[in-house]
């Protein structure tokens, strides 16, 4: 059973956060704090209580945009402990995942919290912190589509709409003809995965689709292609593969 802390200044928020959390079975315990600094305090304790101890704490579910000392702030404090919480931040935003990434968050969960996705960020905290977890029947992921969050609602882009992917650390950034968005996949991972679909690596940073490169271009030794009204360099370890494959496509 995990110990929780929530962290939001806003009351109705951290209100909510608290209720969803105590309604989740894996959770054995959850306070509340209105700001970083009464967190730290109630931190510190834990700490010295160790992680056996009566005020140990499992797990910190963090807003970011809090008056004084705020989300990352802590975070970036608790990175300086040999056995700090795990931290998932609950933010407004998708602005600061990639900061997120980069202090080795659990998770990521946009407001307004939804019970579904809360659910998923109390199962990666309690697989981290070797509590079991309950049977929940597995549904394969329709391989068409990728779900992303927006706003703290689900929605689904289509694999043949996306033209180019772009790496953000443990992140990635998909980009389709109407917009972006940033999911907690690695590029490695995507690359693997849409080989089939056409998908190639031009960069370290960059996976494309073939089927939307408009454009190869030869500049002083350079190579880039034009995909999406964008122009992307191409590696020199890639640029040949790149131009085999565009020829035996046309």
């Amino acid at each position: 059973m995990l110990r929780a802390l929530a962290v939001d200044d806003e009351r109705p928020s951290l209100e909510e956060l608290l209720y969803l959390l105590a309604a989740d079975p894996r959770i054995g315990a959850v306070e509340g704090a209105g700001d970083a600094t009464e967190a730290l305090r109630r931190i510190n304790r834990a700490l010295e209580s160790g992680p056996d101890g009566p005020d140990a704490l499992d797990v910190v579910f963090l807003d970011i945009q809090m008056p004084g000392l705020d989300g990352l702030d802590l975070a970036r404090l608790l990175t300086g402990f040999a056995r700090p919480p795990l931290v998932v931040f609950v933010p407004a935003h998708e602005d600061f995942a990639v900061q997120a990434f980069d202090l080795k968050a659990v998770d990521y969960v946009l407001k307004p919290v939804r019970k579904e996705r809360l659910a998923e960020a109390v199962r990666r905290a309690a697989a981290l912190r070797g509590a079991p977890a309950p049977r929940i029947p597995v549904h394969e992921p329709d391989p068409d589509q990728l779900p992303v969050e927006l706003g703290g609602v689900t929605r689904f882009v289509a694999v043949d709409d996306i033209t180019h992917v772009e790496a953000q650390g443990d992140y990635a950034r998909l980009h389709t003809g109407r917009g972006s968005h940033l999911v907690r996949i690695p590029l490695s991972t995507l690359e693997e995965r849409w080989r089939a679909r056409g998908f190639v690596r031009i960069h370290r940073r960059h996976l494309v689709a073939l089927r939307h490169i408009g454009e190869l271009r030869l500049d002083a030794g350079t190579v880039s292609v034009l995909v999406g009204g964008e122009e992307l360099q191409v590696s020199r370890r890639h640029a040949r593969e790149l131009r085999d494959l565009l020829m035996r496509r046309t």
